[in-house]
């Protein structure tokens, strides 16, 4: 299996010039490479692959501008791997029947990635810092050990910052058994609903921190275009963003390790949250859940430890019975199911994940345990 680990960067003022340098390089070839294919399919109606523009386009590029001979041969040609990735993902888009539109241009702005396919060609760790062709040692803050065979590696910038993430390839590390399988139901105002009654309620952090992006929206707003006193208020306004995504991705990271060490297995709903998001009532709120966010966490601590994770279809799981089968109809206000066919009465979360958790049951009994991890013992 694969697993990222991410370090933050600490470069010298030099050492972080040289690393906006080599961006540019990258963001040159990768525009350059981008308006070959789209010349070449105007004029013949046929595209290029990364072959040809790796064979021909990226050699006479790297004679031409200083920039690109700056930077390392091996992390150009990822360069070129991403744009022809890209394309791919949106040719499979079209053929999917998904309303797509072609890979853009890059401003400076939306490029921040560098990366490298081997270590040990163009970048390695010395004596605990990562060094990088021609931009030197830089220091790094190693918080965690990295566990697994480096295959892949990327320089990253955001907000002013520095990281670097290692795609690693190792082992899973199976968890003693529990005994306990769950479905889990994901919802706005408990974001995380078990099968056995147990409820973590969503922390909204968009909502809580809603007056301070407000404010720091209309102080950019204020700001003259091209004036340095709008490029701080933009880093300003970034930076507000930058701290609820982080305080999701850390909620989303301590419920999985939660529900990872107390369950041998999760079945959860199949969540198709970009037509969701088009609720105009709602869109605010789902995209602060970030549901999707989580079951990609949950799913990748699942394997790591061992345990199953299946998707099971969502539609009916609130509407049906969880006991008898009957469908009992209740709008999203009414928070109790009362089946009038089989007296069940039960939390209507409760009754939701326990569906979710029959239809991918491989066991003797549909129910679970019950859950021995809290909320508050999760540190939430």
């Amino acid at each position: 299996m694969i697993k990222v680990f991410k370090y933050r960067l600490y470069p010298t003022k030099k050492q972080a010039g040289f690393l906006v340098f080599q961006l540019e390089g990258h963001r040159y070839l990768y525009n350059q490479a981008l308006a070959q294919r789209k010349e070449l399919y105007q004029q013949t109606g046929k595209g290029i692959g990364y072959s040809l523009q790796a064979t021909a386009l990226l050699p006479k590029l790297r004679k031409e501008n200083e920039q690109l001979a700056f930077c390392n041969y091996s992390s150009l040609q990822q360069t070129l791997r991403r744009l022809d990735k890209a394309f791919k993902a949106f040719f499979a888009r079209i053929k999917s029947g998904e309303k797509a539109g072609p890979p853009r241009f890059k401003s400076a702005e939306r490029f921040n990635t560098i990366s490298y396919a081997t270590p040990g060609d163009g970048c390695q760790i010395k004596e605990n810092r990562l060094y990088l062709q021609n931009v030197g040692c830089i220091k790094v803050k190693w918080h965690r050990s990295i566990k697994g065979k480096v295959k892949t590696l990327s320089i990253t910038r955001r907000n002013g910052k520095w990281y670097v993430s290692f795609a690693v390839e190792c082992d899973p590390e199976p968890l003693p058994k529990i005994g306990k399988e769950v479905g889990i139901d994901l919802g706005l105002k408990a974001f995380v609903a078990t099968s056995d009654g147990q409820q973590i309620e969503a922390p909204k952090y968009l909502r809580k921190s809603e007056k301070k992006l407000v404010k720091a929206q209309k102080r950019l707003s204020r700001r003259q275009k091209g004036s340095s006193r709008r490029r701080k208020a933009g880093v300003l306004l970034a930076k507000k963003h930058e701290e609820v995504a982080n305080q999701r991705l850390d909620f989303c990271h301590k419920v999985a390790y939660c529900l990872v060490k107390a369950y041998d297995g999760f079945a959860v709903e199949t969540l198709k949250v970009k037509a969701m998001v088009q609720n105009k009532y709602l869109s605010k709120s789902i995209s602060d859940a970030s549901w999707g966010m989580f079951l990609l966490i949950l799913k990748g601590k699942a394997e790591s430890a061992g345990r199953w994770y299946r998707e099971v279809p969502s539609n009916g799981t609130s509407q049906r019975c969880s006991g008898c089968g009957e469908i009992v109809k209740k709008s999203l206000a009414v928070r109790t199911h009362n089946c009038p066919h089989c007296g069940l009465v039960l939390d209507r979360d409760q009754n939701a994940a326990l569906n979710i958790l029959k239809r991918a049951w491989t066991g003797p009994s549909a129910l679970a345990s019950k859950f021995e991890v809290s909320p508050r013992s999760c540190r939430l």
